[in-house]
């Protein structure tokens, strides 16, 4: 397997997707069954060693997360399912070795539970929320493969008005934040 087939960089939108010959990348889509069913298939075709599912989030406004603050998941959480843990699970953790690397790669960075939900406003018992994560992170568990979500603080999740987010910020803080942790992370594979 080459240097650059042992990690996948797996973000909703090219936006949040940085680009380089170390790592392959895939856009999985917006939302939670695109991003489990676009994952599933790319694994299906190719096996990486590690999965970063990387991207944008919200926070809610007491966390007093700044645009661009990083956030490296320490677990997701599933937050439109409702149903009990022994029908489908609502909770992927983390390998506490791949918090550890990105918190390495990004000592600034917040560790948290980051929750997916498919709209805004969706999660309920976590401070940071996203769309796709869990998604993400179920196909790679279903796989045996090793994944972590890191995140990129656009808005508070209570601000309705997305002309008051912080769009720019975020991509940027997230794309520069990639080639840190792909280098820290092949390092634990």
């Amino acid at each position: 397997m080459s240097h650059r087939a042992r990690i996948l960089v797996v973000a909703a939108t090219a936006r949040e997707l940085a680009t380089s010959a170390q790592w392959r990348t895939l856009l999985c889509g917006v939302g939670p069954v695109e991003a489990a069913a676009t994952t599933a298939a790319e694994l299906a075709r190719e096996r990486p060693s590690l999965i970063l599912h990387v991207g944008i989030a919200g926070a809610r406004r007491h966390r007093l997360l700044a645009p661009a603050t990083l956030v490296i998941g320490s677990e997701s959480q599933y937050c439109d399912l409702g149903v009990p843990a022994k029908w489908a699970p609502a909770t992927v953790a983390i390998a506490h070795d791949l918090v550890a690397a990105a918190h390495r790669a990004l000592p600034l960075a917040v560790v948290l539970p980051i929750g997916t939900s498919a709209h805004v406003g969706g999660t309920s018992g976590c401070d940071v929320e996203a769309m796709e994560g869990f998604g993400v992170l179920r196909a790679a568990q279903h796989a045996g493969i090793p994944a972590i979500e890191v995140r990129a603080i656009s808005n508070d999740i209570e601000e309705a008005d997305r002309a008051r987010w912080h769009f720019a910020a975020a991509f940027a803080a997230i794309t520069e934040a990639t080639p840190l942790l792909v280098a820290e992370l092949l390092r634990t594979i």
